[in-house]
């Protein structure tokens, strides 16, 4: 297992990593789009991405979206995309994915790192909480348009 920083020598390597993770949340496949989406979050340094490998395959990969807190005039990292192809899966791949977030968040000198994940995903929640992130119960989640 070998986990690397994505550069654009990657891209069609996460391109389609990302694709299988748009069809997972039952979006449309898109590759041209997927390939540009991550391109310019790349050229414009607007997020971090991890790729895991196994023997020299790329099996799944995880993306950092910075963000501030103006209470603790401090970084904070919004694990915003987790994905492990299925055939991978229960093999610690997401779990060494996340520590590499976290770690990558530590020596930023960063506040943390946070995620959201659906109510129904129960693996994930005990994924999340084995690793030390703790669920939120002072806070709500809000969205508009």
């Amino acid at each position: 297992m070998r986990i690397q920083k994505a550069t654009l020598n990657e891209l069609d390597l996460l391109t389609e990593l990302f694709d299988l993770y748009r069809l997972f949340y039952e979006q449309k496949s898109d590759l041209e789009g997927a390939r540009e989406f991550l391109r310019e979050r790349m050229i414009n340094e607007e997020s971090v991405v991890f790729i895991a490998f196994h023997e020299n395959n790329p099996v799944g990969f995880v993306q950092l979206y910075p963000t501030f807190s103006s209470v603790s005039m401090q970084r904070s990292w919004i694990l915003n995309d987790l994905y492990v192809k299925e055939n991978a899966r229960k093999k610690g791949f997401a779990e060494k994915l996340i520590m590499k977030a976290i770690h990558f968040a530590e020596e930023k000198g960063a506040k943390g790192v946070s995620l959201e994940t659906g109510k129904e995903n129960i693996t994930a929640q005990r994924l999340y909480e084995k690793i030390g992130f703790i669920k939120e119960s002072n806070s709500f989640y809000y969205f508009s348009i």
